[in-house]
């Protein structure tokens, strides 16, 4: 049987840092963070992209590519943190047994670019598979979740609490990233 990965843009936060929600925000060619994420994971090699909405999701799901791999999800207590965002998107993939893994992702990387997406899918991957990408060995994204996973992640998720604290303890495996990018997120606008 194909087994199937599918990427999710978590996207729902209000970011308060950034002064707007980050799903509205655009870089510097006009391009919204939404359609770079979505298009590093599909590049990257995920069959699919789900992608987490919450503060200003009508506004926010405009900016979505429309591509028959993408669809939305919005978190609908988007307020409590990733952890809730994160929650949502395991929530939505979980309906589609084909699907045996989830890549996670934040919008507020756009410099993620499809060859990480590629270096931490790796081999294809199984329900047991556990990675998270490192910069320089500081933990980041993207984070691929295999389906056996993702019960024991949600229940400690937690308010802006993700699956950190889970994937040190289960041993995730190590992807260095570092020469591809830097893996910074971006919480405040560009100067």
């Amino acid at each position: 049987m194909q087994t199937r990965t599918v990427g999710l843009v978590l996207a729902a936060g209000g970011g308060t840092r950034m002064g707007r929600p980050k799903a509205l925000v655009r870089d510097d060619t006009g391009r919204p963070w939404l359609e770079l994420a979505v298009g590093a994971l599909l590049d990257g090699g995920c069959d699919g992209v789900v992608v987490v909405l919450g503060a200003a999701a009508d506004e926010a799901r405009a900016l979505v590519p429309a591509r028959t791999a993408v669809s939305v999800t919005v978190a609908e207590r988007w307020q409590d943190g990733l952890g809730a965002s994160l929650d949502a998107g395991l929530t939505a993939l979980d309906e589609d047994q084909a699907v045996d893994a989830a890549l996670v992702a934040l919008v507020d990387l756009p410099g993620l670019p499809a060859d990480a997406v590629r270096r931490v899918l790796g081999p294809r991957p199984r329900v047991d598979t556990l990675r998270q990408a490192v910069h320089d060995g500081r933990p980041g994204h993207p984070v691929l979740l295999g389906r056996a996973h993702w019960p024991a992640v949600r229940a400690e998720l937690d308010g802006d609490r993700g699956a950190g604290a889970y994937l040190r303890r289960n041993g995730a495996d190590r992807v260095e990233c570092a020469d591809l990018w830097d893996g910074a997120d971006q919480d405040r606008p560009a100067p």
